[in-house]
C-alpha cells in the first residue's frame, strides 16, 4: 500500500513539546521528526528526560503544551488512529508470568480484535523469527530475561504496527542479549519498513547508518544521520559525540 505524503516524511512528528512536574521542567520545547521506516535512537542519561517523553507518546500522560503526530494522526484529536498504528515495549516488563510464551500472545491478539483464523500460524511464525519457538508452550516465569524481552517484541509486533516504541528494552540483559535485540529491530525496519523509536542510554546500542536524537536534561543537544553528527563534532564514535555533548557538560 502507497504512503501517504504525510506518512513518506513522518512516523512521528514533535512540535515544541514541553513538560513539568510541577516546578521541575522535564521536557523543554521539544521539535524533531522520526522518519518513516528508519531506525532512530533516542539516546541520553537517566533522568534526561526520555520516559517522560514515551509516556506522553503512549498517552499514559497527558500532553501540556506542544503537539505529537503519527503518520499525520494528531495524537490528542484522533487518538485511536495514531495508537493503533503502534507496537510499544515498555521498560519495565508486563508480560503475565503464568501464562505460557503464547498464553500471552493470544491474550494481546484478543484486546486487539485479531482475527482468530491464521492466528496460530502468525504467533508460530513471529517467535520463530526471534528464536522463541521452542518455549512457545512454557511458562514466562521460566524465562530469562532476554527471552522475556524477545516475547515482549513479539507481542508488541504481533498486530504488524507501523511504528514500535521502545523504551529501555535492553536494561539488565547481558551484551549478546541486547546485539541480538539491537540486530532483529535494525533488521526489521530495513526489510518491512518499521518505524522505530528506540531509548537508550548505552552508546554502543547506536549505528553509524541510524538517526539520532541526543537528549539532555530535558532539551535536544543534537539530532540528524549519526555520521553526520560525527563529522560535523569531529568524533570517532558514538562514545566520543555522547562525551562532547553530554558528559562534558559542568553538573548544575
Amino acid at each position: 500500500m502507497a504512503l501517504t505524503e504525510n506518512e513518506a516524511a513522518a512516523g512521528i512528528q514533535i512540535s515544541d513539546l514541553s513538560y513539568a512536574y510541577g516546578a521541575k521542567k522535564a521536557l523543554d520545547n521539544l521539535s524533531f521528526t522520526v522518519k518513516t521506516g528508519r531506525f532512530t535512537a533516542l539516546l541520553g542519561p537517566n533522568g534526561a528526560g526520555k520516559s517522560t517523553l514515551y509516556h506522553l507518546l503512549t498517552r499514559i500522560m497527558k500532553l501540556q503544551a506542544g503537539q505529537i503526530e503519527i503518520f499525520g494522526s494528531d495524537l490528542n484529536r484522533s487518538s485511536l488512529t495514531a495508537m493503533t498504528s503502534m507496537g510499544i515495549v515498555f521498560q519495565q516488563q508486563t508480560l503475565d508470568l503464568d501464562l505460557t510464551v503464547r498464553q500471552n500472545l493470544r491474550y494481546f491478539a484478543a484486546l486487539h480484535g485479531l482475527p482468530h483464523r491464521g492466528l496460530e500460524d502468525q504467533i508460530s511464525n513471529r517467535l520463530s523469527s526471534l528464536d522463541m519457538l521452542e518455549r512457545a508452550d512454557e511458562k514466562v516465569r521460566a524465562l530469562n530475561g532476554g527471552h522475556r524481552r524477545r516475547v515482549e517484541i513479539a507481542r508488541a509486533l504481533l498486530h504488524e504496527p507501523k511504528l514500535l516504541l521502545l523504551d529501555e528494552p535492553t536494561v539488565g540483559l547481558d551484551v549478546p542479549s541486547r546485539k541480538a535485540i539491537v540486530s532483529y529491530i535494525h533488521k526489521q525496519c530495513q526489510e518491512r519498513g518499521l518505524t522505530a523509536l528506540w531509548a537508550t542510554h548505552l552508546v554502543d546500542e547506536v549505528l553509524p547508518e541510524d538517526d539520532l536524537i541526543l537528549l539532555h536534561r530535558g532539551s535536544i543537544r543534537a539530532q540528524g544521520c549519526v555520521a553526520d553528527l560525527l563529522k560535523k563534532h569531529n568524533c570517532d564514535d558514538v562514545a566520543a559525540l555522547f562525551e562532547t555533548l553530554v558528559l562534558a557538560e559542568p553538573v548544575e
